[in-house]
């Protein structure tokens, strides 16, 4: 199945976690209002039933609380957890009822297995929203019981999987283990279409630990992709501009892979082991000085680096013919 895919506006918040299952509003810009998807296609703020999905939740307005206090984090996605006053407040507290509904489809996407949905209605507005499942990574979380920390960790790594700082939507293979410990399901073609190893994100969103992400290759200096917080070109502790994500360094270095090699079975950092998510990208999203298109990750100058491309981009101040 292939996913519908279009660009979204740069700054609402990607996890405001005091957010949904911490204790705070957020605030970011207002969204474009999308249309309901054609039959046969997603949203872009939907997952598709296999491992193939779009990302666009930016990093704005994440909570250093995490998912910490409110109705979810106790409840999860059950009843009691969606009539939770405080679940209520969250949605309608945000820059727009839009941005809550999006991160909402996300963490339903990400928690429940495919053929389940959550529906609430919001008891201020009397709107009736539907949120389907799609990868079952926290599913006795999302019945209602406390989160293991596997639910946690598996959940967080999906939801910043799925962060865009340019807030342009790009599809991408998500790869890892669901609830029930089996593989992520994917695709017939998608291994071959999606070429490119990209990055491992893990951390725990539930707690203080944090969250990170680490390279799965390494760019070189006239390459780059809108998917900068996932792959850049910067070294380990650079700041990629991701902030509350953690960029550290090579997946190699701190993960080891399934028997299978086809994704990142477990990484540890601070001495805690973490249940990562593996994405990998299209071949035609990394973007290479010198194709001859000036690319929104590329700049002007008068090098042959991303950020100095004369080729595609023109020697800053010049007038390209």
């Amino acid at each position: 199945m292939k996913t519908q895919t279009s660009s979204m506006g740069r700054a609402v918040a990607f996890l405001c976690l005091g957010l949904l299952l911490g204790a705070g509003g957020c605030v970011g810009s207002e969204e474009d209002a999308q249309p309901p998807p054609e039959p046969g296609t997603l949203s872009q703020e939907v997952l598709t039933a296999n491992g193939l999905s779009t990302n666009g939740l930016s990093t704005n307005g994440l909570s250093t609380n995490g998912l910490s206090t409110n109705g979810l984090s106790t409840n999860g996605l059950s009843t009691n957890g969606l009539a939770a006053t405080s679940f209520t407040a969250w949605f309608n507290g945000n820059a727009s009822v839009t941005y809550s509904d999006m991160v909402m489809k996300y963490v339903v996407a990400c928690a429940l297995p495919a053929g389940q949905t959550r529906v609430w209605t919001n008891p201020t507005t009397g709107v009736t929203y539907t949120w389907p499942g799609r990868l079952g990574l926290a599913t006795a979380w999302a019945q209602g019981a406390a989160a293991t920390v596997a639910e946690q960790q598996r959940l967080s790594a999906c939801l910043a999987a799925h962060v865009n700082k340019l807030g342009v939507s790009v599809p991408i293979s998500v790869r890892g283990r669901d609830s029930t410990g089996g593989a992520i399901p994917m695709a017939s073609n998608e291994a071959a279409d999606y070429p490119e190893k990209e990055a491992c994100f893990f951390g725990n969103l539930f707690t203080t630990e944090g969250i990170f992400v680490g390279n799965d290759r390494v760019l070189r200096r006239d390459e780059s992709t809108t998917r900068g917080c996932a792959l850049s070109a910067r070294g380990t502790g650079e700041d990629t501009g991701c902030a509350p994500l953690q960029h550290v360094g090579q997946c190699a270095t701190l993960c080891t892979r399934d028997a299978t090699h086809t994704f990142w079975e477990r990484c540890v950092i601070n001495g805690i082991s973490y249940q990562p998510i593996t994405t990998q990208l299209r071949s035609q999203d990394i973007y290479s000085c010198g194709d001859g298109t000036c690319q929104v990750t590329e700049s002007c100058g008068t090098g042959k680096t991303y950020d100095s491309c004369a080729s595609d981009c023109s020697t800053c101040g010049s007038t390209r013919k």
